[in-house]
């Protein structure tokens, strides 16, 4: 990638949510709740670390911004110990996802209106991390090629998993070191069995919800999604950098309306969206126990809680297999 690209590309780090799905796993373990995302299932660094770290990598410290929850800074600063941590934003309310996007966003546009983000969520397992940064620079050359669209990272399904999202790719658009690059035709959330049965036959991915785009598409497609929103970040952009940016993001929080960016923006404009097919990377969402436990299986590493902290009822289900580069 030329250096003036990768100058203006910048991470962004979502680490707000509160993991309520393996709450009681985390607290059978530690005996008080914890976002999984502060904890270290494996090794120890947490899966907040492995991510900050991943972004670092990527893009250098000064182009990393984390949005934290209020109630976690203690547990984030304490992570944070000994790294070079780029800018922490605290989202004194949670409205959900779409705000959890363009909350940071907003604070990159206020610093570099034509600069690339790539977003990662905090609590997904991705091995070995070196390959998984090299597909992110592709979707980052794709967008620099097709700065209309949003890159988006896919993984072919092995099974039915009903709670993750799903892209049904469309056309080919084009193709970068070997790798097709694909439209969207659709997002499918949640599906049902049926469904998912569908989508798999038609050739369906599992989202990883890793998304890469100019500043100014994203911006353009919250003005036309989110009408309601974003005069309240327009407005907040104008003090970031002055002595009244936390009080201004506190003042329009309490305004904020909530929206969902899977709902409100994926399934409502799919033709703004490209999917790139993630091979040769094992990605799972450790959003229950028992994918944490089958991806340490398959990497054949021992976890760093006792197994007797498991539901006793539950039964291992398919993750995405390891494919070939």
């Amino acid at each position: 990638m030329e250096n003036c690209a990768r100058s203006r590309h910048w991470s962004i780090v979502l680490a707000g949510g509160e993991g309520e799905r393996v709450r009681p796993f985390i607290q059978r373990w530690l005996g008080r709740h914890k976002p999984k995302q502060y904890c270290a299932f494996v090794g120890t660094r947490s899966m907040f670390q492995h991510a900050l770290d991943r972004a670092t990598k990527l893009t250098g410290p000064n182009h990393v911004v984390t949005v934290i929850a209020g109630p976690d800074r203690r547990e984030v600063w304490a992570q944070l110990e000994g790294r070079a941590v780029g800018t922490v934003l605290l989202q004194p309310k949670h409205c959900d996802t779409a705000a959890g996007i363009f909350l940071p966003l907003t604070y990159i546009r206020a610093h570099d209106p034509e600069a690339t983000v790539t977003i990662f969520p905090s609590d997904h397992f991705v091995f070995p991390e070196d390959r998984f940064l090299a597909w992110v620079e592709r979707a980052v050359w794709t967008v620099e090629w097709l700065p209309d669209r949003v890159a988006l990272l896919g993984v072919t399904p092995d099974g039915l998993e009903q709670e993750y999202g799903w892209i049904l790719p469309g056309e080919h658009l084009s193709t970068f070191s070997g790798r097709e690059v694909q439209a969207v035709s659709a997002f499918l959330e949640k599906p049902s069995a049926s469904e998912a049965d569908a989508a798999l036959a038609a050739g369906a991915l599992w989202n990883t919800l890793v998304m890469t785009a100019k500043v100014g598409t994203l911006w353009e497609l919250g003005w036309e999604m989110f009408p309601e929103m974003m005069p309240l970040f327009e407005r907040w952009s104008h003090v970031i950098g002055t002595s009244q940016e936390s009080k201004g993001l506190a003042a329009i929080s309490e305004q904020m309306p909530v929206f969902n960016s899977s709902s409100g923006l994926l399934q409502r404009i799919p033709n703004r969206f490209a999917v790139i097919e993630l091979r040769g990377v094992l990605w799972s969402d450790w959003g229950k126990p028992e994918r944490i436990t089958n991806t340490l299986r398959r990497i054949g590493r021992q976890p760093a809680f006792p197994l007797t902290c498991l539901n006793r009822q539950f039964v291992p289900i398919p993750l995405v297999a390891v494919q070939g580069a």
